[in-house]
């Protein structure tokens, strides 16, 4: 260790004494001893106090060998240098903490030739190679008269001591004028060592010479650097003295210190956005009246807030849109399987758009029921077209000032959802979504959905004007999708300005490809299982979607899915490893009993009894219609909580079939003295529409007639009181809804043979479909020829009165009328 990297120079006698072959040889890590120096050092390892301990009871001369800087052990030779300097212990002294000091008088360069010993300590034979006295020539004496004039300038520049100076002047020998002057830089062992290593006189001065002018240099620009430092410093300071001298001008005058460079970033950042020219306008004004007005007035706040979103929106800043049909096709593909028709628009409007940079619209509208990919779409759009996505939820919005924002005058006022979206989004052509707009609301906030009629008609949105704003933004290139379950709740200007685009329910094997392609992949990574450890059969994802879900959308089933995967990272997580084979048994024993089953053949069968087809928001349904006869007066009674288009198509079928009673062999009779009862089961859930018409009139007719309906067919059309079947909508939802159900021959009206040719060929292959003109096409398809056994409620005339009993004798409906209009019943004597 090293006490004080100063060396001096000393007189010559200590060289007189003789150096041995054969030196012990003490290691220094990082320092270099030259010849003539005297350099006090610090040791405490044991091998260097064993040394020092034999040196000084001998000859006291050792070997200074100094280690190499990429070495780790230095008491080994190869981790030393070659070369060293012999030295004399000129002074020892013990430490109380057992280490010593020495003080060292270097005497010449040596060279270690052989190793000798490692223990105790090192020791070698070594070379005292002599020094040449140098040859006082012009060479000579110019670089000694340089080093001092370079020496002196560094002293300047340095903190080096300035009696170096001195003992430089005073020394004559060239070779220790240099060893002085390297001993006493800061320079790199290395550097030191190449020194040492010099044979030569001139060569050594050369060395030196040159880096000490290198240090010079970087001497100087560190001064250079510390004197731009301080004068930045002085100018800082000056500044912080004006500043605080502002600030207390400003307190005096009652303003908030930063008010000043607050309206300075606000005008820099005007001059730099690219806006409209009227925006310019109204964003200088409104900057020359903040700088009027006081800090603490409450006008300030909303002045200021004002600006901000000015500066904000993103008047010109638009993102760089991609037509890359191939691209798009291929996104569309990758995260969304089928839907032909939405991805065949969807392309086709970037094909437009490609070919005409100022296209305006259109505003597609995606409606479908839940859980079919109508969110999903937007976001694959806005990544084909390398757009920013935007998502606004209208689900139970009921406040104009939601999409048209508030009037500044108002307090908390802030602009529209329209316009803090692109804020946000920082361009104006983003893919904007206005989710679930047909369940938008209207109260005595206003009517959001007729804030949309700007906002939604490509003639109009360029010069859109929401409330806070006050000025008009031009929304001509976001593109706009709206996504809706149904359309009946959307008014019709509304949906006027809309290109709809059905995105209908799955059929069981497109939900198959579904899971198995998109699905399970996402799920298997969400519960962090390698898909390795998991594997599902197709039976056991056929299992999941009949019995343990039933919809038209995925997001059922991609829960059940989940849930499997949970389950099966539990037991992964406990140590029960391998792979694991999801079967149809398997997903029994992970998720219980099946949660839906087909109830068709257990709840038809017997006369009185039809299956229609109901659309609903979230897809379609089956609807079980049944019709009974009790002893009355003619009433003809509804339930099911049905709605008032529905209770008419009842009416209308009971009036269509009472007038074809004689053909259909009903007794005139029956409809004057019977009560007939028509239910529509689920009676919590509200019904409403005119397409169950077909199938009232056929559960009416199999109840009048005795004649069973089918089994597994279902039904839709609306009736008229002529008997005729007209068109209805949603015939893919209906068809997927009775297929699901076990359905396998389903009735249409006849108009309805084109929607019907667009079905998926699973489905056709899988149904029987027929269609109908007229009510007597669909009677003679849905109802058996023969006359089934009475499934009508069981009645007995008895002598008191008539009342229904589960023990009377069988007879269908037409026959107990019959009986009954022929004689009153007999009364029994009594004893």
């Amino acid at each position: 260790m090293i006490e004080n990297s100063t060396q001096v120079i000393v007189d010559d006698a200590a060289k007189s004494a003789e150096i041995p072959d054969v030196l012990a040889i003490l290691p220094l890590d990082g320092f270099v001893l030259y010849p003539s120096m005297i350099a006090p050092i610090i040791i405490g390892d044991e091998k260097s106090r064993r040394l020092v301990n034999d040196a000084v009871t001998g000859q006291r001369t050792i070997g200074i060998v100094t280690k190499r800087p990429d070495a780790e052990n230095m008491n080994e030779f190869s981790s030393l240098y070659e070369y060293g300097t012999a030295a004399a212990i000129l002074k020892m002294l013990k430490m109380p903490d057992g280490g010593m000091r020495l003080l060292l008088h270097g005497l010449q360069r040596i060279k270690i030739v052989e190793n000798l010993e490692n223990e105790p300590f090192l020791k070698a034979r070594v070379l005292v190679i002599p020094e040449t006295p140098a040859k006082e020539n012009k060479e000579t004496d110019a670089l000694v008269k340089s080093l001092h004039g370079l020496l002196g300038k560094a002293i300047e520049l340095s903190s080096l001591p300035d009696d170096l100076r001195v003992a430089a002047i005073n020394i004559t020998d060239p070779a220790k004028l240099a060893d002085l002057i390297a001993s006493n830089l800061n320079l790199k062992v290395e550097e030191q060592q190449e020194i040492l290593e010099v044979p030569g006189v001139l060569d050594r001065l050369k060395k030196v010479h040159y880096v000490l002018s290198r240090e010079i240099e970087m001497m100087e620009l560190g001064s250079r650097i510390q004197t731009r430092v301080k004068n930045e410093l002085d100018k800082n300071q000056r500044e912080y003295v004006l500043r605080e001298q502002m600030k207390a001008i400003r307190k005096e005058l009652g303003e908030d210190e930063s008010t000043g460079n607050e309206l300075d970033e606000l005008k820099e950042r005007l001059d730099q956005k690219d806006m409209p020219d009227y925006a310019r306008e109204t964003a200088t004004k409104e900057l020359s009246r903040l700088r009027a007005m006081q800090p603490a007035s409450a006008e300030y706040t909303v002045s200021r807030t004002y600006l901000d979103v000015i500066l904000d929106l993103p008047w010109q800043e638009s993102t760089s849109d991609t037509f890359d049909i191939t691209k798009a096709r291929e996104i569309l593909d990758r995260d969304h399987y089928d839907l032909t028709k939405v991805k065949e628009r969807i392309l086709e409007y970037l094909s437009v758009r490609k070919l005409k940079k100022d296209m305006k619209g259109p505003i597609l509208c995606f409606v479908g029921p839940p859980g079919v990919g109508k969110t999903s779409l937007g976001r694959s759009i806005a990544s084909a077209m390398d757009r920013k996505f935007i998502r606004i939820s209208l689900g139970g919005m009921r406040d104009e000032a939601e999409i048209r924002g508030h009037r500044r005058t108002y307090i908390g006022a802030m602009p529209g959802r329209i316009l803090k979206s692109l804020r946000q989004a920082g361009a104006n052509n983003p893919v904007m979504l206005l989710d679930e707009i047909d369940k938008l609301g209207a109260d005595y906030r206003g009517d959001p959905s007729s804030a949309l009629l700007e906002v939604l008609d490509p003639e109009q949105n360029n010069t859109f004007t929401d409330h806070y704003l006050d000025m008009p933004f031009d929304l001509s290139n976001v593109m706009f999708i709206t996504t809706a379950n149904q359309l009946d709740t959307i008014p019709g200007p509304l949906r006027d300005r809309m290109e709809i685009i059905d995105v209908t329910g799955y059929t069981v094997k497109e939900k198959l490809l579904i899971a198995k392609k998109y699905t399970i992949p996402k799920q298997v990574a969400e519960n962090g299982i390698s898909r390795k450890q998991i594997s599902f059969s197709d039976a056991a994802i056929l299992r999941l979607i009949e019995d343990y879900t039933r919809e038209a959308g995925l997001r059922s089933l991609e829960r059940q899915i989940a849930t499997v995967c949970r389950k099966i990272a539990r037991k992964i997580a406990e140590g029960n490893g391998g792979v694991t084979k999801v079967t149809p048994e398997l997903v029994t024993t992970l998720l219980g009993p099946a949660k839906y089953y087909s109830d068709v053949a257990q709840r038809t069968g017997a006369p009185g009894v039809s299956v229609g087809m109901a659309w609903t928001p979230v897809g379609g349904e089956i609807l079980f219609i049944e019709a009974t006869v009790t002893m009355g007066s003619g009433r003809f009674v509804l339930t099911g909580q049905l709605g008032d288009v529905m209770k008419e198509s009842a009416q209308a079928a009971m009036t269509y079939i009472h007038t074809v009673a004689e053909k259909l062999g009903i007794p005139e009779e029956l409809f004057s003295r019977r009560d007939i009862h028509l239910h529509v089961p689920a009676g919590a859930i509200p019904k409403d529409g005119p397409s169950a018409g077909t199938a009232m009139a056929t559960a009416i007719a199999s109840l009048l007639t005795g004649r069973n309906v089918k089994d597994f067919l279902a039904m839709t059309g609306e009736i008229t009181l002529k008997g005729n079947v007209l068109p209805i909508g949603g015939v893919k939802e209906k068809v997927l809804a009775a297929m699901r159900a076990g359905i396998r021959t389903v009735i249409l009206p006849e108009r309805n043979r084109t929607d019907a040719g667009q079905l998926p060929e699973e489905v056709r292959k899988k149904l029987t479909i027929h269609f109908a003109t007229h009510m007597d096409d669909v009677l003679q398809v849905a109802l058996n020829r023969r006359k089934g056994a009475a499934a009508s409620p069981l009645l007995e005339v008895t002598d008191g009165d008539r009342r229904t009993r589960d023990n009377a004798t069988t007879a269908t409906a037409v026959e107990i009328s019959a009986k009954a209009l022929e004689s009153p019943p007999k009364k029994k004597r009594g004893k």
